[in-house]
């Protein structure tokens, strides 16, 4: 075991990240050296796959700064232990529940979000009391420079530690090397799976956030200029690369081409009629997405869009009609921004498409019906989503956010991902003044009596 590791487990062990103050000063040691590291963040992210600074601030550094607030107004709240009630049959006895930090967490970000996306579950298990160890992704290299920085400027090694280094030998030496008490991994189901794996052997708890075909649903109801507005802000935001983005459109017939036409005019207007010159379009992260995103181009008609460049990891945002249900661009994660839309004439049909890729992280519906709104809402089986919006539920600190089946298992952001971190301890406390007796043999007629009333 990696001394420094041990280092962790000792910290832990010695009860020091329990009380409110520890907790509460390392959030705050946290939050001000993230407004410390902003501008090197951003220049890193710009570096690492050309993110617009706007973009960059809201998702990477924003968001962060919004649960680690949001967790220091709520902390006391949720330390407190929680009072339930007492059955009868348990009687006499008060009951409360404890939460307890599970301990030395593990958490693995991707490269899309790499300061969220590290960050914002370390928000999570800082408030709940743990020590961690993060590991950036290796494909955003410049950021995850900075978050070292930005870690070691904030926190004692003993309480967080930040890993380097491709994750396909880093991760399996780490899990190999130490148990940890919980893994936190965002990223790919593949490497998901990989996950489990390696935390089977020890019966480590995983959380898996993952991704999937997350459809964005347009009824002939539905305010036709606005859904064209917000999903094509959410497929283009960091260039798709978002486990959330809205993978494809179900667009009624009736008003396909009124939706056409108003989309191809909201990416004129955000990219102008030459993306690549635009400095508000991020690339893909490197060759090999650049090449996965290219090959669904020629999936499909290209209705709008399909220029793209190599060498600048350049592609365009393409709208894509007429495209065949087996081909790759509609059974796999497109995670770039290239839209497929598909139109659809009753409920069964748009039952029958969504079912091809069940279980999506996000879902959206663009519809004033509120009978549809209900069967999406009640029906459908999915993450979490919006209706009449893209993206909005993952900026809410009292939302809880993961995947379902598929695309994941665990919830965090905020409450959700305080009690993600902590051990949910029950307690009873009976009294001792009084014996009631019942439970204890002689199992007499009387007893079984009065316990089959109170048990019934």
């Amino acid at each position: 075991m990696d001394p420094s590791l041990a280092d962790l487990r000792s910290r832990f062990v010695s009860g020091a990240t329990l009380p409110f103050h520890a907790r509460r000063d390392a959030l705050l040691k946290l939050k001000r050296s993230l407004r410390a590291h902003e501008e090197r963040l951003l220049d890193a992210m710009r570096t690492d796959m050309r993110k617009p600074r706007t973009e960059a601030f809201i998702s990477d550094i924003g968001l962060v700064h919004g649960a680690i607030d949001h967790a220091l107004v709520e902390l006391k709240q949720w330390m407190r232990p929680r009072r339930v009630p007492t059955p009868l049959a348990l009687q006499v006895a008060s009951s409360v529940v404890l939460q307890r930090p599970n301990g030395v967490v593990l958490i693995i970000a991707p490269w899309n979000y790499p300061v969220l996306l590290v960050l914002s579950p370390l928000v999570a298990a800082l408030a709940a009391g743990n020590c961690a160890v993060l590991k950036p992704s290796e494909d955003a290299p410049a950021t995850a420079e900075v978050i070292a920085a930005l870690i070691r400027s904030a926190l004692e090694p003993s309480l967080v530690q930040v890993v380097l280094g491709p994750g396909s030998t880093v991760v399996p030496a780490l899990m190999g090397s130490f148990r940890f008490d919980h893994v936190f991994f965002t990223g790919s189901a593949p490497v998901g799976k990989r996950i489990l794996e390696l935390a089977a052997p020890q019966l480590v708890p995983v959380t898996l956030e993952l991704g999937g075909k997350s459809p964005a649903i347009i009824d002939d109801t539905a305010d036709v200029e606005r859904a064209a507005l917000r999903v094509a802000w959410s497929k283009c935001f960091n260039a798709g690369q978002t486990c959330i983005a809205t993978d494809h459109v179900l667009v009624h017939a009736a008003v396909k081409d009124r939706f056409l036409q108003a989309l191809r005019k909201r990416l004129i207007e955000f990219y102008g009629s030459e993306a690549q010159r635009s400095p508000h379009l991020a690339r893909m992260i490197h060759a090999r997405r650049f090449e996965t995103v290219r090959a669904y181009l020629d999936q499909g008609e290209v209705w709008h869009g399909g220029q793209h460049d190599a060498d600048d990891r350049f592609i365009a945002p393409t709208v894509l009609l007429s495209t065949p249900l087996d081909a790759p661009v509609m059974r796999e994660e497109i995670f770039g921004p290239v839209l497929p839309v598909l139109s659809w004439s009753d409920r069964g049909e748009l039952r029958e498409v969504i079912a091809r890729n069940p279980q999506p992280l996000a879902a959206y519906l663009f519809s004033s019906d509120r009978g549809m709104q209900r069967w999406f809402s009640q029906e459908l089986d999915f993450g979490g989503g919006c209706i009449n919006h893209c993206l909005l539920h993952f900026g809410s600190p009292h939302l809880p956010f993961g995947g379902v089946g598929r695309s994941g298992m665990g919830r965090y952001h905020g409450h959700a991902g305080f009690d993600l971190f902590s051990n949910s301890k029950g307690l009873v406390h009976a009294s001792t003044l009084i014996e009631p007796g019942l439970q204890y043999p002689p199992y007499t007629s009387f007893k079984e009596r009065v316990l089959r009333w109170v048990l019934r």
